[in-house]
């Protein structure tokens, strides 16, 4: 293993962890990875294709819909590389400016990821409340203004955490706990006051994983509010059903997400196991499931989907 020296030194490399004491059967462990990874790859592909081809699903709903496709995979390729060479070849080194460029994707990608489920949120909370508005509010330059706005806030919300953490020395153990670069994983490795640091992560966590959520629940009560003065059951169920799969989404980023930080804050005596086990399933679970929850949920989809695949077919 190459020797690892200290920042004011020099580059060097931090150490990843795959699965404390399972170190044997990595390999084994590799099968049901690659088979999430292949499906995230697949699925949201999948998506995406559909959509760009399919001139009907051109709309609101789909374009954000093929946004949260494009983040999840973005998510999925910044963690495959140094997950799967770990447990297939074992390769446990990654240099310092590799691991940083990974921990700048992989938080800029899961802000992401709630910044959308909001857009989502709001593009439901138009459809149903202002239907009549829907078409001249959420136009195709909204809709990008909107997309624009979403990877400015999470490459400004990400850039200082990365700074701030890179201008400290590492000279602790350099062995992560994960199979990838996280910032809350690599912060205890600093030898530094790290006070400015974890103020400015407590104000990303209020202003990000904290207020989308909020203002997502606020978006739906004021659904159900409108949904519960319509006339009809047969309405209310329709206007319900078509925001099933976002609340589905949001349920999947959200509950992994609590249960890592419960895990971080009242299990931190527990097992490395069940910490690394949070963490994989916290961001796997997004990439993996919404592809599958849109296909199944949504009729449009799927009927893209079917289309698709019996183009080619034909070719």
């Amino acid at each position: 293993m190459s020797e690892v020296t200290n920042t004011t030194h020099g580059p060097f490399y931090f150490i990843l962890t795959g699965f404390p004491g399972f170190e044997d059967i990595h390999l084994w462990i590799s099968i049901p990875f690659f088979c999430l990874y292949t499906i995230s790859i697949m699925g949201n592909t999948t998506i995406l294709t559909v959509i760009r081809t399919e001139p009907s699903l051109h709309q609101p709903m789909y374009l954000f819909l093929s946004m949260l496709a494009l983040t999840d995979l973005g998510l999925t390729l910044t963690t495959l590389p140094t997950v799967m060479q770990l447990l297939w070849f074992n390769i446990r080194e990654i240099s310092f400016e590799a691991c940083f460029a990974q921990f700048f994707f992989l938080h800029g990608f899961s802000f992401m990821e709630s910044s959308v489920l909001l857009a989502m949120s709001f593009d439901r909370y138009v459809a149903i409340c202002r239907p009549l508005h829907y078409a001249s509010i959420l136009t195709t330059e909204v809709i990008g203004r909107i997309g624009l706005a979403i990877i400015c806030r999470c490459v400004l919300a990400v850039l200082p955490s990365l700074f701030l953490l890179k201008r400290l020395p590492f000279c602790h153990s350099h062995l992560l706990s994960h199979s990838y670069c996280l910032h809350q994983d690599m912060i205890h490795l600093v030898c530094a006051d790290i006070r400015v640091n974890s103020w400015y992560g407590f104000a990303l966590v209020l202003l990000i994983i904290v207020l989308d959520p909020l203002l997502i629940v606020l978006s739906y009560a004021l659904i159900l509010k409108s949904v519960l003065n319509t006339a009809t059951w047969t309405e209310r169920l329709r206007a319900l059903n078509n925001c099933l799969s976002h609340m589905l989404a949001v349920l999947v980023l959200y509950v992994p997400m609590v249960g890592v930080s419960m895990t971080h804050r009242f299990a931190k005596h527990a097992s490395p196991l069940v910490h690394v086990l949070m963490a994989n399933i916290y961001l796997l679970a997004p990439p993996v499931m919404n592809p599958i929850i849109y296909s199944a949920k949504t009729k449009q989809i799927r009927q893209g989907i079917t289309r698709l695949f019996l183009q080619r077919k034909v070719h």
